[in-house]
């Protein structure tokens, strides 16, 4: 079977997108992790498959995976790219909704850069001890879409992120399906710095857009930082995370940043 994609990435977190409108693509686990491989394959982060709608809830909908071809529910990064793909296919212009695996999705497309509105935050639990590298540690936790820990550091930049990173994915406080890890340092004014390990990658990606939005809250909620959060991710961009806080919670969450095509091509898929 021979697959046409395109080749995006979100603020550097990669993505392989594939129009499936027609619904005759089926991929299984192995041939989406070989298809993410960066030896074997296409190299990527995750994969998009683009379906119809099938609620009609939606302007269209996805199937997501991670590159170890494991079905995710979310991906920030990856809704702004979808966004972009689903204009180039459809001509579609300004606001697009998609259904996805944590609800329904906005996107709007403004030049070059792409604002998600994002399904609201759930499960915030604060100033959680946890033992990580022999040591406890305060960890805080949100789900924006997928579960997200996160460890406040000095210096992001010198953070065990692959050795840490692990542990916290896997730790116990987190079972049975664990959670990615966000190693967040706060920077003057209203920014902060953030380097995420990846479940489903089992690494550190140079971005995630739920870990950006998920540090974005927390860093609001612990250390008061207002609304709009400017975010730098490991590939040196900057994002924008815009929300409101009301009854202890978060609403109205959007997530701000470029979305860029880098190739498109043709693979045989076994």
């Amino acid at each position: 079977m021979w697959l046409d994609f395109a080749k995006m990435n979100g603020a550097g977190n990669d993505f392989i997108l594939i129009d499936n409108r027609d619904l005759r693509v089926r991929l299984n686990a192995e041939q989406v992790a070989r298809l993410c491989h960066r030896q074997r394959g296409i190299g990527a982060d995750g994969l998009v498959l683009l379906i119809p709608s099938a609620s009609g809830r939606a302007d269209w909908a996805w199937d997501f995976y991670n590159s170890d071809g494991s079905v995710a529910e979310m991906c920030g990064n990856a809704s702004r790219c979808f966004a972009r793909f689903i204009q180039r296919l459809t001509g579609a212009q300004g606001r697009i909704t998609f259904e996805t695996g944590a609800g329904i999705i906005t996107a709007v497309l403004s030049d070059g850069q792409v604002t998600v509105s994002l399904t609201s935050p759930r499960d915030l639990q604060l100033d959680q001890q946890i033992t990580v590298a022999g040591v406890p540690r305060t960890v805080h936790s949100l789900n924006t879409g997928v579960p997200h820990a996160v460890l406040f550091v000095e210096d992001a930049d010198r953070a065990m992120i692959q050795t840490w990173g692990s542990e916290i994915r896997h730790h116990p406080h987190f079972s049975p399906k664990g959670t990615n890890a966000n190693f967040v340092e706060v920077l003057p004014g209203q920014g902060i710095r953030v380097r995420t390990y990846e479940r489903g990658v089992e690494g550190e990606t140079l971005a995630c857009g739920t870990g950006v939005t998920a540090s974005a809250l927390i860093s609001a909620r612990v250390h008061r930082l207002k609304p709009p959060v400017r975010v730098r991710v490991q590939n040196g961009d900057w994002l924008q995370v815009d929300f409101q806080e009301a009854q202890g919670g978060f609403s109205d969450v959007r997530l701000t940043g470029p979305a860029e095509f880098v190739f498109e091509g043709r693979i045989e898929v076994v």
